[in-house]
């Protein structure tokens, strides 16, 4: 839907052309849907495609929207540098729901932007390219995104108890997960409430068959892995980070939403315990004795990636990078923690995650640095210390509970500080420039 607006100027400019005000809406709209991980990408983006075209573009952002204001530009300045003088803009309101489940998008979407900002590629060819991006298939069928959920949680597991009781125990939870998500693609009202259902079944099936034993951990333990997918641990980080670049309504707006979806979990949790009877006293957060030897631990960070790109339709050429970065993130992080502490280790694996994708991201047809991040991103694990505090809390273990809150807010501003100072650090003057 848009809306013009004409404002008189001096010049002759003329007015925008609609193939290109139709392209920038469009990128702008397909950038919204994958925007997940932040919001940051989305104007300089459509900044450089729109003077790849001879106009300008200004944008207002929240996070499942943007009003895009698109303006012919012509004249020369006394530098010699191109200046837009506009008498006319077309302004388009664009709404999209953020998410991360479709990291294909992404890796079409780099190549098309670099070739759009080359120059020689018509916009209304550019626009059909992009609708076909925005439109396609998943590169994966639904069934193979099941398998990279149940993956995803088998890989996360030992980080909870590194037991073979809790991989045992996640592998049927996360089936359980795994269904709910996939049936949620068809099933719009299951999709709003997804994060409820699946913690309120997950909690149900965990108190009923896996935690009468409490030499096998806590419940609360038992359960993170099959519910980690749902765990808002990106959306904390990156409403972290947009706060701390400027960008105030995206990333309050976000940081809102995020508790939003992790209260979902932990109201289904609950829920779960009403169902079965049980009293809230059983959530303690004690692990279990560690029996899982050491490779085990090791092949458990590929069980992970190979469900992250499953999960997050990733392309499958991709996974020896990802997989690359997910071991250098563990490795720079059990290192530093080792020498500084958990906040100064996680921050390290952050600055070092993020210098390298940075770089990994710069040639034209590489990769785009979300996607690079994203694996990297979820080993060090913010989301789940949220889910662990409000269930203690709920249990009666007001220190532990608060502890584990505590450490949260902590571990979630260093790891969207070590993302910035990583990008920082390792960005050209261009794109500094530019930001």
């Amino acid at each position: 839907m848009g809306v013009n607006e004409v404002m008189t100027t001096a010049g002759d400019a003329r007015g925008p052309d609609a193939e290109v005000v139709d392209l920038v809406a469009g990128l702008v709209r397909t950038l919204l849907a994958s925007s997940g991980e932040g919001a940051h990408l989305i104007e300089p983006w459509a900044r450089r495609v729109a003077e790849a075209y001879g106009h300008q573009v200004s944008l207002v952002l929240v996070p499942d929207g943007a009003v895009v204001a698109v303006g012919a530009g012509a004249g020369a300045g006394t530098d010699g540098a191109m200046t837009l003088k506009v008498t006319e803009t077309v302004t388009v309101a664009v709404r999209a729901v953020p998410e991360v489940f479709r990291l294909d998008r992404m890796v079409a979407l780099k190549p098309l932007v670099e070739e759009m900002c080359a120059g020689g590629l018509p916009a209304a060819r550019a626009g059909r390219r992009l609708r076909q991006i925005l439109h396609g298939r998943a590169p994966y069928p639904w069934w193979a995104k099941a398998v990279g959920i149940a993956l995803f949680a088998l890989g996360f597991a030992p980080l909870m108890q590194p037991t073979w009781y809790e991989i045992g125990s996640t592998a049927v939870l996360a089936a359980l997960s795994a269904v709910l998500a996939v049936a949620a693609d068809r099933l719009p009202r299951l999709a709003k409430l997804l994060p409820l259902v699946a913690a309120t079944l997950v909690s149900v099936v965990t108190m009923e068959v896996f935690a009468r034993d409490a030499t096998h951990g806590g419940p609360v333990l038992l359960m993170l892995p099959a519910l980690f997918f749902f765990v808002p641990g990106d959306y904390l980080s990156a409403a972290a980070a947009e706060l701390g670049a400027g960008l105030m309504t995206t990333g309050a707006i976000r940081l809102v939403y995020a508790v939003f979806l992790l209260v979902q979990l932990y109201v289904g949790v609950l829920l779960g315990l009403a169902v079965t009877g049980s009293s809230t006293r059983r959530l303690f957060d004690v692990a279990a004795v560690s029996d899982l030897p050491r490779w085990a631990l090791f092949c458990g960070w590929v069980v992970f990636t190979v469900g992250t790109v499953l999960a997050f339709a990733v392309p499958a050429r991709l996974l020896p990078a990802l997989l690359l970065l997910v071991y250098l993130t563990v490795g720079v992080q059990s290192l530093a923690t080792k020498a500084a502490g958990e906040t100064a280790g996680t921050f390290v694996a952050a600055v070092v995650l993020a210098g390298v994708a940075n770089v990994l991201a710069r040639r034209p047809a590489g990769p785009p640095r979300l996607v690079l991040l994203l694996p990297g991103f979820f080993t060090l694990t913010v989301g789940s210390l949220g889910m662990r505090g409000l269930t203690t809390l709920a249990g009666g273990h007001v220190v532990a509970g608060f502890t584990d809150l505590l450490k949260l807010v902590t571990i979630v501003t260093a790891i969207a500080l070590g993302l910035m100072t990583g990008a920082t650090l390792t960005a050209r003057r261009a794109d500094l420039a530019r930001s």
